[in-house]
């Protein structure tokens, strides 16, 4: 099998190089924290820790970065036992650049005109992306997912089933904080964002690890 090489770094048909994760994950948090600095500026929500952030930001001005961060923390423990170190390792690092991206990123830019639909169109398809490339390269943001994962195998709850409720729980904590309206369109960003994951992540078409 052909291996490609970047100094003592190699990769192959089927594994990727050290530095096409570090790369493949650098460009994935960057495309997730422009998608919830424009959930952030037009208040919108989404599901996960990232939805929870937001509404705590919301509720409370503590910024969304430092949010993030601390409410991950405690999945380590799960994901290290579900998932395994270097995934670990990999999701902390992740978190922590986003975190501290979040946090910066009014220095960076702004959104003088950002109109509402586009706005959540496009935050959904940054986000799905953003996702994508994290999911291809064995890391993730935490939380919820690490979680869904663990009731799985601890106690035979459906993975998909628990994040679902999990996600409408946090959907509906959203209406003491969002307008209907900002929640409406929210719904709209998550279908698209899904359906970006759910297309292309499928193991028959990317099998790279």
């Amino acid at each position: 099998m052909k291996h490609l090489t970047f100094g003592h770094w190699a990769s192959d048909a089927t594994h990727h190089a050290a530095w096409e994760d570090l790369l493949g994950i650098m460009i994935g948090t960057i495309l997730v924290a422009l998608s919830l600095s424009i959930y952030a500026h037009l208040g919108m929500v989404t599901g996960g820790v990232a939805g929870l952030a937001l509404i705590g930001h919301y509720w409370s001005g503590i910024a969304i970065g430092t949010l993030f961060f601390f409410i991950n923390l405690p999945f380590y423990v799960l994901a290290i036992m579900r998932m395994g170190k270097a995934f670990t390792i990999k999701t902390f690092l992740a978190v922590a650049a986003l975190s501290l991206l979040m946090n910066v990123q009014d220095r960076l830019l702004s959104f003088a005109n950002l109109d509402l639909v586009a706005g959540s169109l496009l935050a959904g398809v940054l986000l799905g992306m953003g996702l994508l490339a994290m999911f291809r390269h064995r890391t993730s943001l935490g939380g919820v997912g690490i979680l869904a994962l663990y009731l799985q195998d601890r106690f035979q709850m459906k993975a998909g089933l628990v994040q679902m409720v999990i996600d409408l729980a946090i959907l509906l904590t959203s209406f003491l904080v969002a307008d209907p309206i900002l929640i409406a369109f929210s719904v709209l960003s998550a279908v698209i964002l899904n359906m970006i994951i759910t297309i292309n992540h499928r193991q028959d078409r990317y099998i790279a690890r």
